[in-house]
């Protein structure tokens, strides 16, 4: 019985960012992890994203588990590009390379670990609340969409969160943050007042 992997696929979908495509490969990239790449100098570590910044329209490379979404310069449109990045993904796995070489080096890491939602050593009980809702409810649409939400903080009412991938810079991530996420945090945890996107 053959052990061979079935070819390659890439399908493209759009996410609630008009400047984001989200490119779904049938195979996993990056397990348990997710690397965004804002400028081509810092690509050392990841093929893929740096032959997608060869593109001169391509502003920045996300990838996790078994997508990569693709962020490009407003003046161009995805109707005239979108499937040249599909064929260009498909091509790149089909010669047998991988999306990253090595995670980013350990200071790189703290400082991500940090943001990720893992509970604070001391976690309050509204924190470790948050964490909760955030991981069952809302993560699992966010990376549908091609994003990312990690919990940064609890203070003063105020929950700070940081998005990426596709979320970042979504003119409705604004939206979603007040619309949705606070709302359903201030009914669930007692306290919370407000939630904030902050940079890393």
């Amino acid at each position: 019985m053959s052990n061979q992997m079935p070819p390659v696929q890439v399908y493209a979908e759009s996410t609630p960012n008009p400047s984001t495509m989200k490119y779904v490969v049938n195979r996993p990239l990056l397990i348990d992890n997710s690397v965004e790449y804002n400028d081509v100098s810092q690509t050392k570590s990841s093929p893929l994203a740096a032959a997608l910044f060869k593109f001169p329209f391509v502003k920045a490379v996300y990838i996790k588990n078994n997508f990569v979404t693709v962020t490009k310069v407003p003046v161009v449109e995805w109707i005239d590009v979108m499937h040249e990045v599909r064929e260009f993904i498909l091509s790149f796995f089909n010669e047998g390379k991988i999306a990253v070489t090595e995670l980013p080096p350990p200071a790189e890491k703290k400082e991500k670990k940090a943001i990720t939602a893992e509970l604070p050593l001391n976690p309050t009980e509204a924190e470790a609340k948050i964490i909760e809702i955030l991981d069952e409810y809302i993560k699992p649409a966010v990376e549908q969409d091609g994003g990312e939400i990690t919990f940064k903080s609890f203070e003063d009412g105020t929950v700070s969160v940081v998005l990426r991938g596709s979320c970042s810079g979504c003119p409705s991530s604004t939206l979603t943050l007040k619309a949705g996420i606070e709302q359903l945090l201030k009914r669930m945890v007692p306290g919370v007042e407000s939630v904030v996107a902050e940079n890393e």
